[in-house]
C-alpha cells in the first residue's frame, strides 16, 4: 500500500513537500511515479524515479522547480515542489510501475496511493 501526504494550501511561489510511504517491500526494479489530476482534466505524469539507480524524470513544466527523491531505508518517495504556480493545483498521487522502465501513462502503473490535495493560490 502507498500512503501519500504533505499536500496543502500555499501561495504562488511557495513550497510543499509530498511524501509517499510504501508499507510493503519496494523491489529494486520498481519505478515510483508522481501524477496529478486537476478538476475536469486527465491524470498526468509529473515525475518518476527508478528505485535501484535513483535516476529521475520530469514533465517539462515542472523541471527546475520539482525534485523527486527516495529514502530506501524508509521506503518513501518525496516530491519537493518549489516556486509553485496556480496551475500546479491538483490532487497528487504516487504510484508504482514494476516494469523497471520510466513510463508516463498512468494506466501502466499498478498500485496507487490515495492522493493528496495541493492548492496554489494566486
Amino acid at each position: 500500500q502507498l500512503q501519500a501526504s504533505g499536500g496543502g494550501l500555499v501561495q504562488a511561489g511557495g513550497s510543499l513537500r509530498l511524501s509517499c510511504a510504501a508499507s510493503g517491500r519496494i523491489f529494486s526494479s520498481y519505478v515510483m511515479g508522481w501524477f496529478r489530476q486537476a478538476p475536469g482534466k486527465e491524470r498526468e505524469f509529473v515525475a518518476a524515479i527508478k528505485w535501484r539507480t535513483g535516476s529521475t524524470y520530469y514533465r517539462d513544466s515542472v523541471k527546475g522547480r520539482f525534485t523527486i527523491s527516495r529514502d530506501n531505508a524508509k521506503n518513501t518517495v518525496y516530491l519537493q515542489m518549489n516556486s509553485l504556480k496556480p496551475e500546479d493545483t491538483a490532487v497528487y498521487f504516487c504510484a508504482t510501475d514494476p516494469s523497471g522502465s520510466v513510463r508516463t501513462g498512468s494506466y501502466l502503473y499498478d498500485y496507487w496511493g490515495q492522493g493528496t490535495q495541493v492548492t496554489v493560490s494566486s
